[in-house]
C-alpha cells in the first residue's frame, strides 16, 4: 500500500531533487484516474524556512517530524553529506522505519538513510561523487557505485539527481502497478522504466600511483594502449621479476595490469565516441582492443551502454550515428 507519503527536508536541501519527489507523489492527478497521495513536506520545525541549494531560494515545510508518523514512505532528498544531523530529525525517521514505512533517498539523501542505521549490512547506492565518502562513513554498508538505484524492499536508495526518478517510479510500479507508473511518466515526459542495474555515466578518473616507483610505466602505458602489452614485457621494462611487477602495481594502483589497461582504454574509446566521427574498427585499433567485438565487449562491461548507444547521447559529432 502506498498513499501517505512524507519527504523530509534538512539544510541545504536541493531543488531538483525535492522537485523529483514532488512530481510523483504530490501532484493531484486524479483528474485522470490516477491516486491522489495524501503528501506531506517535512521538517525539524514546521513553518520555518528552510535553505537551499540553490541561492536566493527557501522552502517552508507545512508540517514537523510529526508528518512522518503514520507514513508509508518516506522520501529524502539530497542534502549536505555530513553524520552531523539533528538527532531528532534521525530519530523520526527511524520511528518511520521501524513503524513500517519504506525509506527512499535521492541522490545524497543516503547519508541521512545512513545516520539513522538503515545501511548496516543492506545494499544501496549513491551519485557516484559520493560513494567514497559513503563507504568511509558506513562501512557496515555495501555500496554499489555503478547502478541507477537499489531496491531492498523497505529500503530504495538511488543515485544522482534524475536517477530518482526512475527510483521513484519503480517503486509506484511495485506498490501500485505498471499502469499507473506509466501514465505518471508519460505526464512527465520521461521514460517509463529505466532498470536500476543500468549503469550511472560515471566519470572515471585514471588511476594515480601512490609512489613514483611505476609512474614512468603508467605514463608509457597511457601513451601506448595501442600495443599490445604482456605482464612479462612490462615487468622487464620496470626491471622487476613478472611477481614483483604484479605485485607492486597492485599495491601502488589498487588493481591488477589488466584491469588497469582495460579501463584506461575504455576511458580512450569514451573520448573518441564523444570527439571524432571514427568508426568502431578505427577506434578498436588505436585503443588497443585489436576488434570492434571485443571492444563493444568491454565497453558495455565497463560503462554499461553499447558503443552506438553512448555516442548517440554524448558524441558532439554532427555524423556520428552513422559513423559507427
Amino acid at each position: 500500500m502506498l498513499s501517505k507519503v512524507a519527504t523530509v527536508l534538512v539544510e541545504p536541501a536541493t531543488m531538483f531533487e525535492l522537485g523529483v519527489v514532488c512530481e510523483v507523489f504530490g501532484l493531484d492527478r486524479t483528474d485522470v484516474g490516477l491516486p491522489a497521495f495524501d503528501f506531506r513536506v517535512c521538517g525539524q520545525y514546521p513553518g520555518v524556512p528552510l535553505n537551499m541549494s540553490t541561492p536566493g531560494i527557501k522552502v517552508t515545510p507545512e508540517f514537523g517530524l510529526d508528518g512522518l508518523r503514520g507514513a508509508d514512505l518516506v522520501a529524502i532528498p539530497a542534502s549536505h553529506t555530513t553524520r552531523d544531523y539533528a538527532p531528532e530529525v534521525v530519530e523520526a525517521i527511524r520511528d518511520a522505519y521501524d513503524a513500517g514505512a519504506t525509506v527512499l533517498t535521492v541522490c545524497s539523501g543516503t547519508f541521512l538513510a545512513g545516520a539513522a542505521g538503515l545501511l548496516d549490512n543492506r545494499k544501496c547506492t549513491t551519485h557516484w561523487r559520493y560513494v567514497d565518502a559513503l563507504a568511509a562513513q558506513f562501512p557496515l554498508a555495501t555500496i554499489d557505485p555503478d547502478v541507477l538505484f537499489v531496491d531492498e524492499g523497505n529500503l530504495i536508495t538511488s543515485a544522482g539527481t534524475a536517477a530518482g526518478i526512475d527510483a521513484c517510479l519503480h517503486l509506484v510500479r511495485r506498490e501500485l502497478g505498471s499502469s499507473v507508473a506509466n501514465a505518471i511518466a508519460r505526464r512527465m515526459v520521461v521514460p517509463p522504466q529505466r532498470d536500476g542495474g543500468q549503469r550511472q555515466f560515471i566519470e572515471r578518473p585514471v588511476v594515480e600511483c601512490r609512489s613514483d616507483s611505476l609512474s614512468s610505466i603508467l605514463d608509457w602505458l597511457t601513451d601506448n594502449l595501442a600495443e599490445a602489452h604482456t605482464i612479462e614485457d612490462l615487468s622487464a621494462r620496470a626491471a622487476m621479476s613478472t611477481r614483483t611487477f604484479a605485485r607492486k602495481f597492485a599495491a601502488e594502483t589498487g588493481t591488477t595490469p589488466v584491469k588497469w589497461l582495460t579501463n584506461q582504454r575504455v576511458l580512450l574509446a569514451k573520448q573518441l565516441l564523444e570527439e571524432t566521427d571514427l568508426g568502431l574498427e578505427s577506434i578498436s585499433s588505436r585503443c588497443g582492443f585489436g576488434s570492434s567485438a571485443l571492444l563493444r565487449h568491454h565497453f558495455n562491461r565497463v560503462v554499461g551502454l553499447a558503443p552506438v548507444d553512448y555516442r548517440r547521447r554524448f558524441g558532439c559529432m554532427t555524423t556520428q550515428v552513422g559513423s559507427v
